[in-house]
């Protein structure tokens, strides 16, 4: 009998793409999709199940198809289809959801394997940060709110089902900022954005993992383990080095406008309120202290090597963002409302097209 494999977070880009991935797999011989609401993609010869993970109705549906691999995917940082709506709900599906998951798998007969999803942001970001952290380097300060402290929560959660059931194999795996061509993070909405807000003072080193290299290893990680190689414990998923936020700037061809701290947390608050991007306090301290992780672990023992450096990653990225993502009108009312809190005067290209925003912006603030 081949493998039968559980996906969470179907609905979800990354999850649905995942979902047409692994059914390529020789070993594999059926995959069960999971999703609160309908995937707007295919599916390829997958089973979707329509089921919310925060119900106990999952324990039913591991029992029904006798589901021996779970990946666990629907860990999100908000926004897209699937992640649940609104701030509240994303927690409850990440936190929640992770436990009633792990309650169903902990009394399942048949799981011998889990992967779950998580992210180098439990590390945090802050001034006194170390160069690089590896697996076991604790943050100075723990995540106080957001996708990150999901993540810490979610890891502390399925660390203690591993105690409980060490017959199965825990893969926990920490992604760096993921991007690529079809990338739908609030990072890459960041990164589209026709002028880019940064922190006065401050050029963080980023690193990102392409989105091929994250299909790839969720597979990896959910097979059988290669000779050498060990599919369980904690790894860093990353692209080989690291790029400077004014170096990212440059390569999209976008201008930045350096702005106080504070002035950065009011315009993220403006650019949310008019459905530019989901401009999080966690993501504000990545932009002003960044974070490297080590990835030796990575390649020495899980025993992976990712096809695209970070460089390369970030210029797959660049290339299918191309100029003028963002729509004038959008643009538009996102510059007016930063000048209304920045208190200065934009002057906006008189054709209606928004044309004249970012160097208004720049000038204001100069002011």
């Amino acid at each position: 009998m081949g493998k039968v494999v559980l996906v969470t977070g179907a609905a979800r880009q990354l999850g649905g793409r995942f979902v047409r991935r692994i059914q390529r797999d020789p070993e594999v011989e059926r995959v069960i999709a999971v999703d609160a609401v309908t995937p707007p993609h295919r599916l390829g010869s997958a089973e979707f199940v329509r089921t919310d993970i925060r119900q106990s109705a999952i324990a039913r549906v591991l029992a029904e198809y006798s589901v021996d691999t779970v990946v666990h995917l629907a860990v999100t940082g908000g926004g897209g289809v699937g992640a649940g709506g609104a701030g509240s709900a994303v927690k409850e599906t990440n936190v929640i959801g992770t436990m009633q998951l792990l309650g169903a798998c902990q009394k399942s007969p048949t799981v011998r394997r889990l992967v779950v999803k998580s992210s180098t942001s439990v590390y945090g970001a802050a001034p006194r940060d170390p160069a690089v952290f590896s697996e076991t380097t604790q943050p100075k300060s723990l995540p106080a709110a957001g996708f990150a402290k999901d993540a810490v929560e979610v890891e502390g959660y399925v660390r203690g089902f591993a105690r409980r059931r060490p017959d199965v194999a825990v893969c926990v795996l920490r992604f760096a900022n993921i991007l690529g061509p079809f990338a739908d993070s609030a990072l890459a909405e960041y990164f589209s954005m026709p002028v880019m807000p940064t922190v006065l003072g401050y050029d963080p080193r980023l690193q990102f993992v392409h989105e091929d290299d994250v299909l790839d290893v969720l597979r990896l990680a959910a097979g059988e383990p290669r000779r050498g190689s060990l599919n369980s414990g904690t790894f860093n998923i990353a692209g080989d080095g690291v790029l400077l936020l004014s170096q990212c700037s440059r390569r999209l061809g976008r201008p930045t406008i350096a702005l106080p701290l504070p002035a950065l947390t009011w315009v993220g608050s403006a650019l949310k309120a008019v459905g530019v991007t989901d401009f999080s306090p966690e993501q504000t301290r990545l932009l002003t202290h960044g974070r490297v992780v080590e990835t030796s672990q990575m390649r020495e023992v899980l025993g992976f090597k990712p096809m695209y450096t970070t460089a390369e990653t970030f210029a797959d990225f660049t290339r299918s963002r191309g100029n003028g993502l963002l729509p004038p009108e959008r643009a538009g009312r996102a510059v007016d409302r930063v000048a209304g809190m920045l208190k200065v005067d934009v002057a906006v290209a008189g054709d209606g097209t928004g044309a004249g925003a970012g160097s208004a912006v720049e000038e204001g603030a100069q002011r």
